[in-house]
Protein backbone atom coordinates (compact mmCIF):
# COMPACT_ATOMS: atom_id res chain seq x y z
CA UNK A 1 0.00 0.00 0.00
CA UNK A 2 2.79 2.34 0.59
CA UNK A 3 4.05 1.67 -3.21
CA UNK A 4 0.02 2.63 -4.41
CA UNK A 5 0.26 5.75 -2.04
CA UNK A 6 3.49 6.90 -3.39
CA UNK A 7 3.40 5.94 -6.68
CA UNK A 8 0.11 7.63 -7.38
CA UNK A 9 1.78 11.16 -6.52
CA UNK A 10 2.78 11.62 -10.20
CA UNK A 11 1.23 13.67 -12.96
CA UNK A 12 0.92 16.63 -11.12
CA UNK A 13 -1.07 19.95 -12.69
CA UNK A 14 1.36 21.92 -11.30
CA UNK A 15 5.27 21.47 -12.41
CA UNK A 16 8.20 20.84 -9.89
CA UNK A 17 10.45 23.82 -9.38
CA UNK A 18 13.84 20.89 -9.59
CA UNK A 19 14.44 20.52 -13.10
CA UNK A 20 16.06 16.74 -11.82
CA UNK A 21 12.80 16.00 -11.22
CA UNK A 22 10.55 14.02 -14.12
CA UNK A 23 6.56 13.36 -13.67
CA UNK A 24 5.08 12.16 -17.27
CA UNK A 25 4.33 15.27 -18.99
CA UNK A 26 8.89 15.88 -19.20
CA UNK A 27 9.03 12.34 -19.50
CA UNK A 28 6.98 11.56 -22.30
CA UNK A 29 8.49 14.16 -25.15
CA UNK A 30 9.09 12.31 -28.14
CA UNK A 31 7.77 8.77 -29.88
CA UNK A 32 10.38 6.72 -28.66
CA UNK A 33 9.92 8.12 -24.79
CA UNK A 34 5.86 6.89 -25.04
CA UNK A 35 7.11 3.22 -26.06
CA UNK A 36 9.56 3.10 -23.87
CA UNK A 37 7.39 4.02 -21.35
CA UNK A 38 5.01 1.49 -22.51
CA UNK A 39 7.97 -1.25 -22.63
CA UNK A 40 7.90 -0.17 -18.44
CA UNK A 41 4.76 -1.66 -18.31
CA UNK A 42 5.52 -4.84 -20.03
CA UNK A 43 8.29 -5.56 -17.61
CA UNK A 44 6.75 -4.48 -14.75
CA UNK A 45 5.63 -8.44 -15.06
CA UNK A 46 9.12 -9.87 -15.19
CA UNK A 47 11.30 -7.13 -13.80
CA UNK A 48 11.98 -5.87 -10.34
CA UNK A 49 13.20 -2.31 -10.85
CA UNK A 50 15.12 0.85 -12.35
CA UNK A 51 18.67 -1.79 -12.62
CA UNK A 52 18.73 -5.25 -13.64
CA UNK A 53 18.82 -7.34 -12.15
CA UNK A 54 18.96 -5.56 -8.74
CA UNK A 55 19.42 -2.52 -6.89
CA UNK A 56 16.89 0.11 -7.56
CA UNK A 57 13.29 -1.86 -6.45
CA UNK A 58 9.86 -0.66 -7.97
CA UNK A 59 9.01 -1.72 -4.22
CA UNK A 60 10.36 -1.32 -0.83
CA UNK A 61 11.50 -4.95 -0.46
CA UNK A 62 15.01 -6.37 1.40
CA UNK A 63 14.86 -8.98 -1.75
CA UNK A 64 14.56 -7.48 -4.61
CA UNK A 65 14.89 -10.80 -6.73
CA UNK A 66 12.45 -12.84 -4.89
CA UNK A 67 9.87 -10.33 -5.04
CA UNK A 68 9.59 -10.36 -8.61
CA UNK A 69 5.93 -10.38 -9.80
CA UNK A 70 5.78 -13.37 -11.63
CA UNK A 71 8.36 -14.99 -9.71
CA UNK A 72 4.79 -15.04 -6.84
CA UNK A 73 3.08 -15.85 -9.11
CA UNK A 74 4.86 -19.03 -9.97
CA UNK A 75 5.48 -19.36 -6.29
CA UNK A 76 1.47 -19.14 -5.43
CA UNK A 77 0.26 -21.30 -8.58
CA UNK A 78 2.86 -23.78 -8.35
CA UNK A 79 4.38 -24.56 -4.50
CA UNK A 80 0.83 -24.78 -3.02
CA UNK A 81 0.49 -27.67 -5.81
CA UNK A 82 1.18 -31.50 -6.65
CA UNK A 83 3.53 -29.94 -8.88
CA UNK A 84 6.74 -27.94 -7.16
CA UNK A 85 8.45 -28.26 -3.63
CA UNK A 86 11.05 -25.97 -2.73
CA UNK A 87 13.93 -27.01 -0.95
CA UNK A 88 15.51 -24.05 1.54
CA UNK A 89 12.75 -23.51 5.17
CA UNK A 90 14.26 -20.00 5.70
CA UNK A 91 13.37 -18.13 2.70
CA UNK A 92 10.69 -15.35 3.47
CA UNK A 93 11.17 -15.65 6.87
CA UNK A 94 11.24 -19.27 7.14
CA UNK A 95 7.66 -19.14 5.55
CA UNK A 96 7.76 -20.21 2.04
CA UNK A 97 7.16 -23.78 3.52
CA UNK A 98 3.73 -23.07 4.17
CA UNK A 99 2.89 -23.00 0.55
CA UNK A 100 3.42 -26.92 0.53
CA UNK A 101 1.48 -27.33 3.92
CA UNK A 102 -1.49 -24.86 2.66
CA UNK A 103 -0.79 -23.28 6.51
CA UNK A 104 0.20 -19.61 4.89
CA UNK A 105 -0.52 -16.71 7.33
CA UNK A 106 -1.65 -12.79 6.23
CA UNK A 107 2.08 -11.96 7.37
CA UNK A 108 3.75 -14.11 5.24
CA UNK A 109 6.13 -12.65 2.61
CA UNK A 110 5.42 -14.09 -0.73
CA UNK A 111 1.24 -13.08 -0.86
CA UNK A 112 2.81 -9.39 0.28
CA UNK A 113 5.03 -9.18 -2.93
CA UNK A 114 2.61 -10.47 -4.93
CA UNK A 115 -0.17 -7.89 -3.75
CA UNK A 116 2.41 -5.23 -3.86
CA UNK A 117 3.31 -6.09 -7.79
CA UNK A 118 0.16 -6.47 -8.81
CA UNK A 119 -0.98 -2.93 -7.49
CA UNK A 120 2.80 -1.52 -8.66
CA UNK A 121 1.16 -2.99 -11.75
CA UNK A 122 -1.83 -1.22 -11.81
CA UNK A 123 -0.62 1.91 -11.07
CA UNK A 124 1.94 2.18 -13.21
CA UNK A 125 -0.55 1.44 -16.06
CA UNK A 126 -3.00 4.11 -14.45
CA UNK A 127 -0.62 6.91 -14.83
CA UNK A 128 0.26 5.79 -18.60
CA UNK A 129 -3.12 5.63 -19.53
CA UNK A 130 -3.40 9.38 -18.36
CA UNK A 131 -0.42 10.21 -20.13
CA UNK A 132 -1.85 8.84 -23.39
CA UNK A 133 -5.53 9.53 -23.04
CA UNK A 134 -7.28 11.57 -25.60
CA UNK A 135 -4.12 11.44 -28.49
CA UNK A 136 -5.26 11.57 -31.71
CA UNK A 137 -1.71 9.68 -33.03
CA UNK A 138 -2.55 6.08 -33.88
CA UNK A 139 0.36 4.49 -32.14
CA UNK A 140 -0.36 6.59 -28.79
CA UNK A 141 -4.02 5.01 -29.30
CA UNK A 142 -2.51 1.35 -29.85
CA UNK A 143 -0.07 2.09 -26.64
CA UNK A 144 -3.42 3.46 -24.31
CA UNK A 145 -5.37 0.26 -25.48
CA UNK A 146 -2.30 -2.05 -24.31
CA UNK A 147 -1.99 -0.49 -20.77
CA UNK A 148 -5.65 -1.26 -20.06
CA UNK A 149 -4.91 -4.48 -20.94
CA UNK A 150 -2.22 -4.58 -19.14
CA UNK A 151 -3.98 -3.35 -16.26
CA UNK A 152 -6.85 -6.00 -17.01
CA UNK A 153 -4.39 -8.76 -16.73
CA UNK A 154 -2.65 -7.36 -13.23
CA UNK A 155 -6.14 -7.25 -12.13
CA UNK A 156 -6.70 -10.40 -13.05
CA UNK A 157 -4.01 -11.74 -10.90
CA UNK A 158 -5.52 -9.81 -7.79
CA UNK A 159 -9.05 -11.31 -8.88
CA UNK A 160 -7.94 -15.41 -9.34
CA UNK A 161 -5.03 -15.18 -5.76
CA UNK A 162 -7.08 -12.69 -3.01
CA UNK A 163 -11.17 -12.44 -4.59
CA UNK A 164 -10.36 -8.29 -3.85
CA UNK A 165 -7.96 -5.77 -4.18
CA UNK A 166 -7.73 -1.99 -3.65
CA UNK A 167 -9.32 -0.25 -6.80
CA UNK A 168 -8.25 2.57 -8.36
CA UNK A 169 -7.90 3.95 -12.63
CA UNK A 170 -7.23 6.38 -14.76
CA UNK A 171 -9.97 8.36 -12.92
CA UNK A 172 -8.13 8.41 -9.76
CA UNK A 173 -6.14 11.89 -9.80
CA UNK A 174 -2.97 11.60 -8.27
CA UNK A 175 -2.07 12.25 -4.73
CA UNK A 176 -2.49 10.42 -1.83
CA UNK A 177 -5.56 8.89 -0.49
CA UNK A 178 -6.61 5.10 0.73
CA UNK A 179 -8.25 3.60 -2.14
CA UNK A 180 -11.78 1.44 -1.91
CA UNK A 181 -11.79 -2.26 -1.73
CA UNK A 182 -14.13 -4.18 -4.76
CA UNK A 183 -15.26 -7.20 -4.13
CA UNK A 184 -14.61 -10.30 -6.52
CA UNK A 185 -18.06 -10.13 -8.34
CA UNK A 186 -17.90 -6.36 -9.67
CA UNK A 187 -14.04 -6.98 -10.04
CA UNK A 188 -14.99 -9.88 -12.68
CA UNK A 189 -17.55 -7.73 -14.25
CA UNK A 190 -14.81 -4.55 -14.55
CA UNK A 191 -12.06 -7.08 -15.98
CA UNK A 192 -14.78 -8.39 -18.47
CA UNK A 193 -15.92 -4.85 -19.35
CA UNK A 194 -12.22 -3.59 -20.11
CA UNK A 195 -11.22 -6.35 -22.22
CA UNK A 196 -14.64 -6.06 -24.47
CA UNK A 197 -14.39 -2.52 -24.94
CA UNK A 198 -10.18 -2.52 -25.74
CA UNK A 199 -10.72 -5.99 -28.06
CA UNK A 200 -11.02 -4.74 -31.58
CA UNK A 201 -8.86 -1.95 -30.73
CA UNK A 202 -5.89 -4.07 -30.06
CA UNK A 203 -3.05 -4.93 -32.76
CA UNK A 204 -3.80 -8.00 -34.80
CA UNK A 205 -2.90 -11.32 -34.00
CA UNK A 206 1.38 -11.67 -34.00
CA UNK A 207 1.67 -7.85 -34.81
CA UNK A 208 4.46 -7.41 -32.47
CA UNK A 209 6.02 -10.32 -30.17
CA UNK A 210 5.62 -9.78 -26.28
CA UNK A 211 3.04 -6.99 -27.26
CA UNK A 212 -0.70 -8.00 -26.35
CA UNK A 213 -2.87 -8.01 -28.77
CA UNK A 214 -6.85 -9.39 -29.53
CA UNK A 215 -5.10 -12.92 -29.51
CA UNK A 216 -4.06 -12.37 -26.09
CA UNK A 217 -7.58 -10.16 -25.31
CA UNK A 218 -9.06 -13.56 -26.37
CA UNK A 219 -6.70 -15.96 -24.36
CA UNK A 220 -7.70 -13.71 -21.20
CA UNK A 221 -11.27 -13.54 -21.84
CA UNK A 222 -11.62 -17.44 -22.33
CA UNK A 223 -9.51 -17.87 -18.94
CA UNK A 224 -11.79 -15.23 -16.76
CA UNK A 225 -14.83 -16.90 -18.63
CA UNK A 226 -13.83 -20.66 -17.96
CA UNK A 227 -13.53 -19.82 -14.24
CA UNK A 228 -16.46 -18.17 -14.28
CA UNK A 229 -18.49 -20.22 -11.64
CA UNK A 230 -15.22 -20.14 -9.21
CA UNK A 231 -15.26 -15.96 -9.49
CA UNK A 232 -18.93 -15.52 -9.17
CA UNK A 233 -20.35 -18.78 -7.78
CA UNK A 234 -22.31 -21.94 -8.72
CA UNK A 235 -24.58 -21.37 -11.74
CA UNK A 236 -22.58 -18.56 -13.51
CA UNK A 237 -21.22 -20.41 -15.98
CA UNK A 238 -19.95 -18.47 -19.02
CA UNK A 239 -18.42 -21.75 -21.27
CA UNK A 240 -20.58 -20.47 -24.22
CA UNK A 241 -18.37 -17.37 -23.83
CA UNK A 242 -15.13 -19.47 -23.29
CA UNK A 243 -15.65 -21.03 -26.36
CA UNK A 244 -16.32 -18.36 -28.77
CA UNK A 245 -13.20 -16.63 -27.38
CA UNK A 246 -11.28 -20.01 -27.86
CA UNK A 247 -12.39 -19.79 -31.58
CA UNK A 248 -11.25 -16.75 -32.68
CA UNK A 249 -7.72 -17.71 -31.22
CA UNK A 250 -7.45 -21.23 -32.72
CA UNK A 251 -8.43 -20.00 -35.92
CA UNK A 252 -5.78 -17.37 -35.82
CA UNK A 253 -2.30 -17.57 -37.50
CA UNK A 254 -1.15 -20.07 -34.60
CA UNK A 255 0.03 -23.56 -35.18
CA UNK A 256 1.61 -26.38 -32.62
CA UNK A 257 5.33 -26.26 -32.20
CA UNK A 258 6.98 -28.94 -34.04
CA UNK A 259 8.19 -30.15 -31.34
CA UNK A 260 7.15 -29.75 -27.32
CA UNK A 261 10.33 -28.62 -26.14
CA UNK A 262 10.67 -25.76 -28.74
CA UNK A 263 8.13 -23.96 -26.57
CA UNK A 264 10.28 -23.61 -23.33
CA UNK A 265 13.98 -22.64 -25.12
CA UNK A 266 16.20 -19.69 -25.47
CA UNK A 267 14.81 -19.07 -28.67
CA UNK A 268 11.04 -19.90 -28.03
CA UNK A 269 10.22 -16.32 -29.33
CA UNK A 270 10.61 -18.29 -32.75
CA UNK A 271 7.68 -20.57 -31.43
CA UNK A 272 4.60 -20.54 -34.08
CA UNK A 273 2.52 -21.60 -30.45
CA UNK A 274 3.17 -18.71 -28.33
CA UNK A 275 0.40 -16.27 -28.18
CA UNK A 276 1.52 -14.09 -25.32
CA UNK A 277 5.12 -14.30 -23.43
CA UNK A 278 6.77 -12.60 -20.38
CA UNK A 279 10.46 -11.81 -22.27
CA UNK A 280 13.64 -12.34 -21.06
CA UNK A 281 17.36 -11.55 -22.25
CA UNK A 282 20.35 -12.25 -20.81
CA UNK A 283 22.14 -9.17 -21.36
CA UNK A 284 19.80 -6.57 -21.90
CA UNK A 285 17.02 -7.75 -19.14
CA UNK A 286 17.86 -9.21 -16.28
CA UNK A 287 16.28 -10.76 -12.94
CA UNK A 288 15.73 -13.39 -10.72
CA UNK A 289 12.49 -13.68 -12.00
CA UNK A 290 10.55 -17.00 -12.39
CA UNK A 291 12.30 -18.52 -15.40
CA UNK A 292 15.78 -17.61 -13.69
CA UNK A 293 15.01 -19.88 -10.88
CA UNK A 294 13.04 -22.32 -12.88
CA UNK A 295 16.48 -23.26 -14.92
CA UNK A 296 18.88 -21.91 -12.27
CA UNK A 297 17.48 -23.40 -9.08
CA UNK A 298 16.17 -26.53 -10.19
CA UNK A 299 17.43 -30.10 -9.26
CA UNK A 300 18.90 -31.89 -12.82
CA UNK A 301 19.44 -28.67 -14.48
CA UNK A 302 22.97 -28.20 -12.41
CA UNK A 303 21.44 -25.26 -10.49
CA UNK A 304 21.17 -25.16 -6.57
CA UNK A 305 18.63 -27.69 -6.75
CA UNK A 306 15.54 -25.97 -4.52
CA UNK A 307 12.99 -26.92 -6.97
CA UNK A 308 11.74 -30.30 -7.74
CA UNK A 309 8.25 -31.83 -8.47
CA UNK A 310 6.43 -34.61 -6.29
CA UNK A 311 5.44 -38.68 -7.31
CA UNK A 312 1.68 -37.37 -7.53
CA UNK A 313 2.72 -35.73 -10.93
CA UNK A 314 5.24 -38.30 -12.42
CA UNK A 315 2.49 -40.90 -11.71
CA UNK A 316 0.25 -39.21 -14.45
CA UNK A 317 2.39 -40.15 -16.98
CA UNK A 318 2.63 -42.93 -19.54
CA UNK A 319 6.26 -44.02 -20.46
CA UNK A 320 5.83 -43.63 -23.59
CA UNK A 321 5.14 -39.59 -22.76
CA UNK A 322 7.56 -37.27 -24.20
CA UNK A 323 6.84 -34.93 -22.39
CA UNK A 324 7.52 -36.59 -19.04
CA UNK A 325 10.93 -37.00 -20.40
CA UNK A 326 11.95 -33.79 -18.72
CA UNK A 327 11.44 -35.09 -15.38
CA UNK A 328 14.52 -36.32 -14.68
CA UNK A 329 15.63 -39.26 -12.64
CA UNK A 330 18.95 -39.87 -13.60
CA UNK A 331 20.60 -37.46 -11.35
CA UNK A 332 20.42 -38.59 -8.12
CA UNK A 333 17.44 -37.71 -7.51
CA UNK A 334 14.59 -39.79 -5.57
CA UNK A 335 11.45 -39.98 -6.61
CA UNK A 336 9.79 -39.58 -3.07
CA UNK A 337 10.20 -36.79 -0.63
CA UNK A 338 10.32 -37.99 2.98
CA UNK A 339 11.37 -34.09 3.94
CA UNK A 340 10.60 -31.27 1.71
CA UNK A 341 14.14 -29.65 2.31
CA UNK A 342 16.45 -32.21 0.88
CA UNK A 343 17.40 -31.54 -2.45
CA UNK A 344 17.97 -35.06 -3.51
CA UNK A 345 14.56 -36.24 -2.86
CA UNK A 346 11.88 -35.40 -5.45
CA UNK A 347 12.82 -35.48 -9.28
CA UNK A 348 13.78 -32.12 -10.62
CA UNK A 349 12.31 -30.89 -14.21
CA UNK A 350 14.40 -29.97 -16.85
CA UNK A 351 11.68 -28.49 -19.51
CA UNK A 352 12.57 -25.05 -18.83
CA UNK A 353 16.48 -24.68 -20.40
CA UNK A 354 18.78 -21.27 -21.88
CA UNK A 355 20.00 -22.97 -24.84
CA UNK A 356 18.31 -22.74 -27.85
CA UNK A 357 16.50 -25.12 -30.28
CA UNK A 358 20.01 -25.99 -32.14
CA UNK A 359 21.42 -26.71 -29.14
CA UNK A 360 23.14 -23.76 -28.87
CA UNK A 361 23.86 -21.97 -25.22
CA UNK A 362 23.25 -17.82 -25.59
CA UNK A 363 26.33 -15.95 -25.98
CA UNK A 364 25.44 -12.92 -23.69
CA UNK A 365 28.04 -13.10 -21.17
CA UNK A 366 25.94 -13.04 -18.03
CA UNK A 367 24.53 -15.64 -15.78
CA UNK A 368 20.99 -15.14 -17.02
CA UNK A 369 18.46 -16.02 -19.28
CA UNK A 370 16.77 -15.45 -22.68
CA UNK A 371 14.23 -18.02 -21.88
CA UNK A 372 10.58 -16.09 -22.40
CA UNK A 373 7.70 -17.11 -20.34
CA UNK A 374 4.94 -18.48 -22.19
CA UNK A 375 1.64 -16.78 -20.43
CA UNK A 376 -0.54 -18.14 -23.47
CA UNK A 377 0.02 -20.87 -25.80
CA UNK A 378 -2.04 -22.70 -28.60
CA UNK A 379 -1.95 -25.70 -26.77
CA UNK A 380 -3.60 -24.43 -23.50
CA UNK A 381 -6.49 -23.07 -25.49
CA UNK A 382 -6.87 -26.24 -27.18
CA UNK A 383 -7.31 -28.02 -23.33
CA UNK A 384 -9.58 -24.81 -22.62
CA UNK A 385 -11.80 -25.60 -25.59
CA UNK A 386 -12.51 -29.29 -25.15
CA UNK A 387 -13.16 -28.75 -21.11
CA UNK A 388 -15.88 -25.76 -21.92
CA UNK A 389 -17.32 -28.54 -24.39
CA UNK A 390 -17.58 -30.81 -21.91
CA UNK A 391 -18.83 -28.69 -19.75
CA UNK A 392 -22.13 -27.60 -21.65
CA UNK A 393 -20.40 -24.39 -23.89
CA UNK A 394 -22.00 -24.03 -26.98
CA UNK A 395 -20.23 -23.41 -30.29
CA UNK A 396 -18.03 -26.46 -30.28
CA UNK A 397 -18.66 -29.51 -30.45
CA UNK A 398 -16.95 -33.04 -28.92
CA UNK A 399 -15.17 -34.23 -31.91
CA UNK A 400 -13.41 -31.33 -33.24
CA UNK A 401 -12.82 -30.95 -29.05
CA UNK A 402 -10.98 -34.65 -29.35
CA UNK A 403 -8.83 -33.99 -32.44
CA UNK A 404 -7.38 -30.71 -30.68
CA UNK A 405 -6.66 -33.24 -27.94
CA UNK A 406 -5.23 -35.47 -30.55
CA UNK A 407 -3.03 -32.91 -31.98
CA UNK A 408 -1.30 -32.21 -28.84
CA UNK A 409 -0.87 -35.71 -27.72
CA UNK A 410 0.75 -36.55 -31.20
CA UNK A 411 3.16 -33.69 -32.33
CA UNK A 412 4.89 -34.32 -35.58
CA UNK A 413 8.25 -33.66 -33.50
CA UNK A 414 7.81 -36.26 -30.54
CA UNK A 415 6.92 -39.74 -30.53
CA UNK A 416 3.01 -40.66 -30.55
CA UNK A 417 1.61 -41.01 -27.47
CA UNK A 418 -1.45 -42.37 -29.41
CA UNK A 419 -5.25 -40.89 -29.81
CA UNK A 420 -8.17 -40.54 -27.58
CA UNK A 421 -11.55 -41.90 -28.36
CA UNK A 422 -14.46 -39.39 -27.34
CA UNK A 423 -15.64 -41.82 -24.63
CA UNK A 424 -11.69 -40.98 -23.13
CA UNK A 425 -12.58 -37.67 -23.09
CA UNK A 426 -13.94 -36.44 -20.02
CA UNK A 427 -13.26 -34.43 -17.03
CA UNK A 428 -11.02 -36.07 -15.11
CA UNK A 429 -9.25 -36.71 -18.26
CA UNK A 430 -8.62 -32.94 -18.70
CA UNK A 431 -7.62 -32.12 -15.55
CA UNK A 432 -4.47 -34.56 -15.90
CA UNK A 433 -4.05 -33.87 -19.46
CA UNK A 434 -3.81 -30.59 -18.46
CA UNK A 435 -0.73 -31.49 -15.61
CA UNK A 436 1.02 -33.84 -18.37
CA UNK A 437 0.88 -30.57 -20.74
CA UNK A 438 0.99 -27.25 -18.92
CA UNK A 439 3.13 -28.74 -15.62
CA UNK A 440 5.56 -25.98 -14.29
CA UNK A 441 3.61 -23.18 -16.07
CA UNK A 442 1.70 -21.39 -13.62
CA UNK A 443 -1.54 -23.12 -14.01
CA UNK A 444 -2.23 -25.99 -11.31
CA UNK A 445 -3.45 -24.12 -8.21
CA UNK A 446 -6.33 -22.22 -10.54
CA UNK A 447 -6.81 -25.64 -12.54
CA UNK A 448 -7.04 -27.42 -9.09
CA UNK A 449 -9.70 -24.89 -7.33
CA UNK A 450 -11.90 -24.85 -10.69
CA UNK A 451 -11.90 -28.93 -10.65
CA UNK A 452 -12.77 -28.98 -6.91
CA UNK A 453 -9.59 -30.65 -6.13
CA UNK A 454 -7.17 -28.03 -4.58
CA UNK A 455 -8.30 -28.18 -1.18
CA UNK A 456 -10.08 -31.06 1.10
CA UNK A 457 -9.49 -34.36 0.83
CA UNK A 458 -10.92 -35.35 -2.91
CA UNK A 459 -6.99 -35.25 -4.08
CA UNK A 460 -4.38 -35.81 -2.06
CA UNK A 461 -0.42 -35.46 -3.29
CA UNK A 462 3.22 -35.23 -1.12
CA UNK A 463 2.57 -32.63 1.52
CA UNK A 464 -0.58 -31.14 1.40
CA UNK A 465 -1.77 -30.01 4.85
CA UNK A 466 1.69 -30.56 6.03
CA UNK A 467 2.29 -34.50 6.07
CA UNK A 468 4.13 -36.43 3.70
CA UNK A 469 1.05 -38.84 2.39
CA UNK A 470 -0.75 -35.74 2.10
CA UNK A 471 -4.57 -34.71 4.00
CA UNK A 472 -7.25 -32.16 3.64
CA UNK A 473 -6.62 -28.34 3.81
CA UNK A 474 -9.40 -26.16 4.96
CA UNK A 475 -11.96 -24.69 1.80
CA UNK A 476 -10.83 -20.95 2.68
CA UNK A 477 -7.42 -21.56 1.18
CA UNK A 478 -8.89 -21.19 -2.52
CA UNK A 479 -7.87 -17.51 -1.79
CA UNK A 480 -5.19 -16.09 -0.45
CA UNK A 481 -5.34 -13.25 2.46
CA UNK A 482 -4.91 -9.68 1.97
CA UNK A 483 -1.60 -8.96 3.71
CA UNK A 484 -1.44 -8.20 7.21
CA UNK A 485 0.84 -4.37 6.36
CA UNK A 486 -1.71 -3.30 4.27
CA UNK A 487 -4.75 -4.01 5.97
CA UNK A 488 -3.04 -2.10 8.73
CA UNK A 489 -2.31 1.14 6.44
CA UNK A 490 -5.66 1.18 5.11
CA UNK A 491 -8.97 0.70 6.97
CA UNK A 492 -11.13 0.04 3.43
CA UNK A 493 -9.82 -3.35 2.96
CA UNK A 494 -11.03 -6.29 4.81
CA UNK A 495 -9.82 -10.28 5.39
CA UNK A 496 -11.14 -13.08 3.58
CA UNK A 497 -13.16 -15.56 5.19
CA UNK A 498 -11.07 -17.72 7.18
CA UNK A 499 -8.13 -15.85 8.17
CA UNK A 500 -7.58 -13.79 11.31
CA UNK A 501 -9.69 -10.98 11.48
CA UNK A 502 -11.73 -12.50 8.22
CA UNK A 503 -15.24 -11.98 7.15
Amino acid sequence: MCILLTSCLGDLDLQPIDPDVTTSRSAYNSPEAYKQGLAKLYASFILTGQQGPAGNSDITTSDEGNSSFLRQMWNMEELTTDEAVWSYPNDFGGTIFNLHYHSWLPTDGIGAFAYARIMNSVVLANEYIRATAGSSDPDLQLYNTEARFIRALSYFYGLNLFGKMPFVTEANLPGAFLPEEIIRTDLFEYIESELLAIQDEMGEPKFEYGRADKAACSMLLAKLYLNAEVYLGAGNERYTQAITELNKVITGPYSLAPNYLNNFLADNNTSPELIFSFNSDGRYSQSYSAVWTIIKGNAGNGGFSGLRTTSALVGKFAPTDPRAHFLKEDVGQSLEIEAVNNTKQGYGVNKFRNVTSTGQIPDDGTDFIDTDYPLFRLGDAYLMYAEAVLRGGTGGDINTAVGYINQLRNRSGDPAIGNITSGQLTLDFILDERARELYWEGHRRTDLIRFGQFTGDTYLWPWKGGVSEGIASEPFRSLFPIPADDRALNPNLTQNAGYPGGN
